[in-house]
């Protein structure tokens, strides 16, 4: 049976990370922020930090907490007859493992990243140069807003964790590893 994998971790954690080896392991992955980015898109609005925060709040506002997990499912159902694992990649609210464990039930797990200090965190997002990222302040604000959805709580109940706080390098191969074990 093919199973599901969702990614979690704080802003800066390393989420992207983990999706970047798990594609480089040739596995799909489907990302929960892709689907923020591609709705500002989508509605023509200029890329900044406070847009896509307030689109994914306005989106859970309009549709419900779990709307990026009732539409993402379907696709991944679709792409699950060609593969045995698939990958979501930044799960961030209770209502969206709901959903996923409604639909997925025990071929559905959650991996969280156990990020560094918020300083660490945020020198990795600006380093990495998004559009959704900011200064500090947005960063402060995203980390509350993400709080919020239940994300802590999320990390806090993971099947697996995967600890960052050591070198990219280190990080890299840790999910190296842990992405093999899980194929196997």
């Amino acid at each position: 049976m093919a199973k599901v994998v969702a990614i979690c971790g704080m802003p800066g954690s390393g989420k992207g990370v983990f999706a970047e080896v798990a594609m480089e392991l040739g596995l799909p992955v489907r990302s929960m922020g892709d689907m923020i980015r591609a709705e500002v898109e989508a509605r023509e609005l200029t890329p900044d930090p406070h847009v896509f925060g307030r689109m994914a709040q306005e989106l859970r506002d309009e549709y419900g907490d779990g709307v990026l997990a009732a539409r993402l499912a379907p696709l991944i159902d679709a792409e699950l007859a060609n593969h045995e694992l698939m990958i979501i990649e930044g799960m961030r609210g209770v209502a969206e493992r709901v959903i996923f464990l409604e639909h997925w039930g025990a071929d559905f797990s959650v991996v969280a990243i156990d990020s560094s200090p918020p300083s660490t965190r945020f020198a990795r997002i600006t380093a990495r140069g998004r559009s959704e990222d900011g200064d500090r302040a947005s960063f402060e604000v995203r980390d509350q807003r993400e709080r919020r959805w239940g994300l802590q709580t999320l990390i806090k109940e993971a099947d697996f964790v995967i600890s960052n706080s050591e070198s990219l390098e280190s990080f890299t191969e840790k999910s190296h590893q842990f992405l093999l074990e899980l194929s196997a």
